[in-house]
């Protein structure tokens, strides 16, 4: 008995012993993991002394147009929230069901009085003052300022803009300046931590960090986006995503929200086409971009298998324009074009930015399913329409179009495939604006189906309308956009 009771003690006691050993091997074991976990965590601190004297600040003015004391307009940080937050323009007068708060009556600003517009970001691209931003930061501004690190401020020349890509270029009479380094972004991976700079809220150099979601996220007709997690606030458009080794890799532009808030999702232009933007943009003040004529759409499963496709892809022809390079190749409705010069076409995205990215005048290879067969055909792409300058002041040579001198409108007729498409009898695109229609909430793409209540068919029966108008008062226009109709209240030029 006694010796099962030495050996009972026996056994708990080294039972004991190497459960001590064992929780001390655990808890020196966790103690090192945490240590180097927290050792493996990221530092920006000196990305940030790095790239931090490039970033600047950019504020627009324009120029004060009396209003309505009653109704002013929504102010312009708010402006840019709803459009690039929400996708629509921020409820106004012109809504006259939109909930608004009533204001006190204020001392209206002098015509040609200059009043704060917007506020963005930007960095410095070059040491002789050349600045990339977003498009929208300074479309529609009478005067760009830029900010920089140091507090010096200049006012800026837009040198050109591109709403397509949402990628504008300024200039400061500045020389010496800190530029950015440029990254590659074939070598950014998806989980890799970035980080952002800019002015969110007009909050100057703020500085958020996070990691990149997605590549390729289709968001753009003309580019896909990279999508991250950093937190992205109005303001910061324009600014800077960084990698860790002190690269730009995109310019920070939308975030997705339901709440107007940000939700974790925010979306930025790859630098690389940024940059093949800016250079056109600096060389021309424009970009430009081939074209087919051709409107397309996704090829669905269901499509792909009663045609004898393997599997879902390229872009389905679903029109071609009278006239286009693409009708002069013979493209026919109903084709699916699978490749270009070469390179596969996935799906119907890739096409417009394949062929956008090829300068016009150039003879290309196209491969197409029509009828269950293979056909290699050969087309020269067209150039697609340029657009008008972004800045009112650029806006110089005469003009006689009716719509464009009292609305600030560049309009056209709807081709019978775009009726077709969007189902209407008629009714006309509008190809570009200015003020007041940019005031109005107008936007490129929108189709005007009425002026004043009377139905525009047509570009004439439009300009007839506009002869007639009293330029003393607002009219209301009623545009189409998307899927949607909406009014809106726009007021003539005198």
């Amino acid at each position: 008995m006694a010796r099962h009771s030495v050996l009972n003690r026996s056994f708990f006691t080294g039972m004991l012993c190497a459960l001590l050993w064992a929780s001390g091997l655990s808890v020196a074991l966790t103690s090192s993991a945490i240590a180097q976990g927290v050792r493996g965590l990221p530092d920006f601190t000196e990305l940030v002394e790095q790239v931090g004297p490039s970033v600047v600040n950019i504020r627009t003015l324009e120029k004060a147009v009396p209003r309505d004391v009653q109704g002013g307009e929504p102010d312009a940080e708010m402006q840019e929230f709803f459009r690039r937050f929400f996708g629509v323009p921020m409820p106004t007068p012109n809504n006259p069901n939109a909930p608004r708060q009533q204001r006190p009556n204020r001392a209206q600003p002098q015509p040609d009085e200059a009043q704060p517009k917007g506020v963005g970001s930007g960095f410095i691209l070059s040491p002789d003052g050349y600045v990339m931003t977003n498009a929208h930061v300074v479309e529609g501004a009478d005067q760009v300022l830029v900010t920089l690190p140091d507090k010096r401020e200049f006012k800026a020349r837009i040198v050109g803009s591109d709403k397509r890509t949402d990628v504008a270029v300024v200039k400061i009479e500045a020389t010496g300046l800190p530029a950015v380094k440029i990254g590659e972004v074939s070598r950014l991976k998806v989980g890799e931590w970035v980080m952002a700079i800019g002015s969110p809220f007009g909050l100057d150099n703020t500085v958020t960090a996070g990691i990149v979601s997605a590549k390729q996220r289709d968001t753009g007709d003309y580019l896909s986006f990279i999508q991250t997690d950093v937190a992205i606030n109005p303001g910061n458009s324009g600014g800077p995503l960084i990698n860790m080794r002190g690269e730009v890799v995109g310019i920070n532009s939308q975030i997705y929200s339901r709440s107007g808030g940000f939700m974790g999702i925010s979306f930025a232009i790859p630098i690389d086409e940024a940059v093949r933007v800016s250079e056109q943009l600096r060389a021309t003040g424009k970009v430009q971009r081939g074209r087919l004529g051709v409107q397309i759409d996704q090829v669905s499963k269901e499509v792909a298998e009663s045609l004898g496709l393997s599997k879902a892809q390229g872009a389905l022809v679903r029109g071609v324009e009278q006239g286009s390079p693409a009708e002069k190749a013979g493209l026919e409705p109903g084709d699916i074009i699978l490749k270009f010069e070469g390179k596969a076409i996935d799906k119907s995205s890739d096409l417009p930015r394949m062929v956008g990215n090829t300068k016009p005048g150039t003879r290309s290879a196209i491969q197409v399913w029509r009828r269950g067969s293979l056909k290699d055909m050969h087309i020269t792409v067209g150039e697609f329409e340029a657009e008008k300058p972004v800045k009112k002041a650029a806006v110089e040579k005469p003009v006689t179009d009716a719509a464009t001198k009292v609305l600030g409108l560049t309009v056209s007729e709807l081709s019978d495939a775009q009726k077709k498409e969007l189902k209407l009898r008629g009714g006309v695109r509008v190809d570009a604006v200015a003020e007041p229609a940019v005031r109005a909430g107008i936007q490129e793409g929108d189709v005007i189906l009425a002026l004043a209540n009377t139905e525009t068919p047509n570009v004439q029966t439009l300009d007839a309308l506009i002869a007639k108008l009293d330029r003393s008062k607002p009219v209301n226009l009623l545009i189409r956009r998307g899927e949607w109709a909406q009014y809106t209240v726009i007021r003539p030029v005198r």
